[in-house]
């Protein structure tokens, strides 16, 4: 008999006696799924292209320098024709029989094409602008931006996390689900054998065996329903770290932190949720957007200088074809419809929306906090009562058990006490992780880096 009995307690002690283990294994999946999730990669990509973005923007204050050339073939067209043979060949053949010299060539008469022909212009140009403000408000809104994207990254890693908490404690219960069950499982079924024998022998009754059955096909229903949330937590977590959905997963039992627990039912600062710091900063982006359509009157100024060659027949003289060339270029608006005037009131209006958006988020941030507080709470208190109720359900088991080996407590009941003691430590299985799911809901409320 004290061997029987043994065999029963057997699968449930491993269950209640097994030593909480420390998150270790779960802060192992956190960190694989932040390394293999491809939205995070795709995120930090985001993030490369902001940065690449702003140092466009940064780029807009130095000189510029380009390199350019031209060259025109031309045949026919306009010509200016200049007689300067005509004018002045006469009055140098006089004074060549004066002198009695050739000091004064003749000349042919000039017609030049205003299309130039076999002609080039190459030159290096150097710009840069001196006044635009335009520039300063760009790359302040471009750093903005990288921000932005960078929280838009903390909270997609913040929910993450949350989720592979989630998915796992809904592993971890599923898999305690099944143990507590199989335990069960082989209770019933010893229980239809001993009831059908006594049916056999003539001292049992078939409404003893009916309920045996009935026990042995319950059990059977939520083995399956375990198995089969099992099966779904693990496609979950796997899917969430990247890997392909069979992967198997270590379970360790996870244990309530209460002194943490303390702490977050005490914290009130939502101050550093990146929602709240990306909401302020598209309000600054906005802000500036403002203040450069306010200075739309400012001139724009620019300088450059060319350096370069010009001739004909690609000829190069530092004398006759090289030049420098030195400009300013001031650009101001007068008169345009008045869409500057329009830009300023859309960009007011731009604010207005931020702003009311502000609001409503900050009182949905605080809303979620307070629900996730209250659940918390709940949570803590609907395992502090399955922990009551395993406590006096183990204490009546050992009552019964201790009946049974002397005789004094039946079969039946002892079953009765086992099943009570198993459901209540299966229930106690269940609130425990019930709480860690609310804990971790909690922490992605506030933010809190504790895996």
């Amino acid at each position: 008999m004290k061997i029987y009995t043994w065999i029963l307690l057997f699968p449930l002690s491993i269950l209640v006696s097994k030593p909480l283990l420390a998150q270790g294994i779960l802060k192992e999946y956190i960190e694989l799924g932040i390394e293999n999730n491809l939205v995070l990669q795709e995120k930090d990509i985001s993030i490369d292209k902001s940065m690449l973005a702003l140092q466009d923007a940064k780029s807009y204050f130095l000189p510029v320098v380009d390199f350019g050339m031209t060259y025109n073939l031309a045949k026919g067209g306009r010509k200016i024709n200049f007689p300067v043979g005509d004018l002045l060949n006469e009055a140098y053949r006089t004074l060549n029989e004066l002198t009695q010299s050739s000091q004064f060539p003749q000349l042919d008469n000039v017609n030049v094409n205003f299309l130039p022909n076999d002609f080039y212009d190459a030159r290096f140009r150097v710009s840069m602008p001196i006044i635009n403000p335009d520039l300063s408000y760009q790359k302040d809104i471009r750093e903005k931006q990288v921000q932005v994207t960078e929280y838009d990254l903390a909270i997609y890693k913040a929910t993450l996390i949350q989720d592979i908490k989630l998915a796992y404690y809904d592993f971890c219960t599923a898999h305690t689900a099944i143990e507590v069950i199989a335990s069960s499982k082989e209770l019933v079924e010893h229980n239809l054998k001993d009831n059908e024998s006594l049916l056999k022998n003539g001292t049992g009754l078939h409404a003893s065996v009916l309920r045996a059955e009935s026990e042995v096909e319950n059990i059977n229903a939520l083995m399956i329903e375990a198995e089969n949330r099992e099966k779904n937590a693990i496609y979950y977590l796997n899917f969430l770290l990247n890997r392909p959905l069979d992967s198997p997963l270590v379970f360790k039992e996870q244990a309530p932190d209460w002194d943490l627990i303390n702490t977050l039912t005490q914290d009130e600062n939502l101050s550093g949720r990146p929602e709240l710091l990306q909401i302020s900063t598209y309000q600054a982006i906005q802000e500036t957007q403002l203040k450069a359509s306010q200075n739309f009157w400012i001139p724009r100024l620019n300088t450059f200088a060319d350096l370069g060659s010009q001739a004909f027949n690609f000829e190069f003289s530092s004398q006759n074809s090289a030049y420098v060339f030195f400009g300013l270029n001031l650009s101001m608006p007068v008169f345009q419809g008045g869409r500057n005037r329009n830009q300023i009131q859309r960009s007011q209006l731009e604010l207005q929306t931020i702003s009311i958006q502000e609001n409503l988020l900050e009182n949905k941030l605080n809303l979620d906090l307070k629900l996730a507080k209250n659940q918390l709470k709940t949570s803590e208190a609907s395992y502090r009562s399955a922990e009551k109720k395993t406590e006096s359900s183990s204490a009546y088991l050992r009552l019964v058990d201790r009946g049974f080996k002397e005789g004094a407590n039946s079969l039946i009941e002892f079953i009765d006490a086992r099943n009570q003691y198993t459901q209540a430590a299966l229930q106690k299985t269940i609130n425990a992780y019930a709480l860690l799911k609310a804990q971790a809901t909690l922490e992605r409320q506030l933010l809190t880096d504790t895996y």
